[in-house]
């Protein structure tokens, strides 16, 4: 019985350990990549430019799984909608034209993207930023507001608390 139990405890602990460094080669993986990423020279036409933010989102489509793993967003967001979060962030500076401006994008987009590979933020950063995003926190107005005055109300929905 003793016996029993120490052999299930030891291939256990091993197969903890097989699947913890498998997990660590794949992390140490995708950070040799993202530490790999160098800020390439200044683009010299738009068309350059638009080619070097093409790249750098489908860089950022196939690290989005590795992302998932290491902050354990699966409960919270699904690939798909995380992927649609970045394009979204890549859509918003659609409107630029100077390829000077779009390489400063690109490099604050490749330290963004570095940080998250590196684990430099925390999991709210992830979901704060990318998952609530511009909306804020939604509020639940139904209820609650039976009884508080318009004041109370027009406080509450504005910028000052």
């Amino acid at each position: 019985m003793i016996l029993n139990t120490f052999l299930l405890e030891t291939s256990f602990s091993f197969f903890l350990h097989c699947r913890a460094k498998q997990t660590k080669k794949s992390f140490a993986k995708m950070a040799q990549m993202a530490r790999s990423m160098r800020v390439p020279p200044n683009s010299t036409s738009l068309s350059e430019a638009k080619k070097r933010t093409l790249e750098f989102f489908r860089m950022c489509c196939r690290s989005i799984p590795e992302i998932m793993d290491i902050y354990n967003l699966y409960d919270v967001v699904t690939p798909s909608q995380l992927r649609s979060a970045v394009a979204s962030e890549v859509r918003k500076n659609s409107n630029v034209t100077n390829p000077k401006v779009i390489d400063m994008l690109l490099f604050k987009g490749m330290e963004e993207l570095k940080n998250c590979v590196d684990h430099s933020k925390q999991r709210h950063h992830l979901v704060g930023k990318y998952v609530v995003g511009n909306q804020g926190l939604v509020q639940d107005l139904g209820h609650k507001d039976q009884g508080i005055s318009n004041f109370l109300k027009n406080f509450y929905s504005s910028n000052y608390f």
